[in-house]
C-alpha cells in the first residue's frame, strides 16, 4: 500500500484529504490536526508499514471543545476521518487493522515467552558453554527483532530457541 500511496503524491497528499495544516515532514510522511486530533504524525517505516503517533485533546480542553456549538459533531467528524485515512492509507479495513494488530501482539507474546522460558530452563539445568552462548545469540537476535518491530521473525527466532531446548 505505501507505494501505491507514495505514487499518488505521499501520504502527505493523502493526509490533505482528511486533516488541516498538513506539512510533510523529513520521513516521506506528514503531521496534521482535525478537531480533537491536536497532532496527527505520519509515515511508512521500511518494511511499509504505517507508524503513527496522534495527539488528541484532553481534560479541560476537551470538555470545552464538545460543549462548544457543533463540537460533539465535529470530535465525531475527527474519529471518522482518522478511520477513513487508516484505511486508505493502510488498504486495510478497520476489523482487518484489529486483526493484525492481534496477530503481531501474538507473535511479540510467542517470541517474548520463548526467551523467558529459555532462561528460566538454563538457570535450572546443566547447559554446555557452547549452547548457552548459541542461546544468547539467538535471545540477543529476537531481542532485537522485538525492538525494530518485526515480530514475525523474532516468533521465528523464538521457535527455534524453544526446540534447542
Amino acid at each position: 500500500m505505501a507505494k501505491s500511496v507514495l505514487g499518488d503524491g505521499g501520504l502527505g497528499a493523502l493526509a490533505g484529504k482528511y486533516f488541516d495544516d498538513v506539512k510533510a515532514s523529513n520521513d516521506d510522511g506528514f503531521e496534521g490536526n482535525f478537531g480533537i486530533l491536536i497532532k496527527v504524525n505520519a509515515h511508512y517505516n521500511a518494511k511499509g508499514q504505517l507508524v503513527t503517533d496522534v495527539e488528541q485533546m484532553k481534560g479541560g480542553d476537551l470538555e470545552e471543545f464538545l460543549s462548544a456549538d457543533g463540537g460533539r459533531e465535529k470530535a465525531m467528524d475527527s474519529r471518522r476521518r482518522w478511520s477513513e485515512f487508516l484505511d486508505s492509507a493502510t488498504g486495510y479495513s478497520p476489523k482487518q487493522r484489529g486483526d493484525k494488530a492481534k496477530e503481531s501482539a501474538k507473535k511479540a507474546s510467542k517470541a517474548k515467552s520463548a526467551v523467558s522460558q529459555a532462561r528460566h530452563f538454563m538457570k535450572l539445568s546443566d547447559v554446555s558453554e557452547e549452547k548457552s552462548a548459541l542461546a544468547e545469540e539467538l535471545i540477543t537476535e529476537i531481542q532485537e527483532c522485538l525492538d525494530r518491530g518485526d515480530f514475525t521473525r523474532a516468533a521465528s527466532r523464538g521457535e527455534k530457541l524453544g526446540k534447542m531446548f
